[in-house]
């Protein structure tokens, strides 16, 4: 989880992941990491966008660690669906 804070909003603490949409990408399922490394990904694709920059010791890191998060990313989705069935 993490806490975000500013002198706008109260503290809000955020889930590991999200998912998110939008209509005009209407086959797009996107999930959303907001913890270092925080991305973005389409599992409709595995496209993945980083927000993060990365030195040249962090990219050899990721190399290793991105299929990790991907399917961590589609575990919460599946995890996410299930529970919308279970309504």
């Amino acid at each position: 989880m993490v806490t975000c804070q500013s002198k706008f909003f109260t503290s809000m603490t955020l889930p590991t992941y999200i998912l998110g949409d939008n209509t005009d990408h209407p086959d797009a399922i996107y999930v959303i990491r907001t913890e270092f490394p925080r991305f973005i990904i389409n599992l409709e694709d595995d496209e993945l966008e980083w927000f993060e920059e990365f030195d040249a010791h962090d990219e050899r890191e990721l190399e290793t660690e991105t299929k990790t998060y991907i399917q961590e990313a589609s575990k919460f989705y599946d995890r996410e669906v299930a529970r919308y069935g279970d309504d």
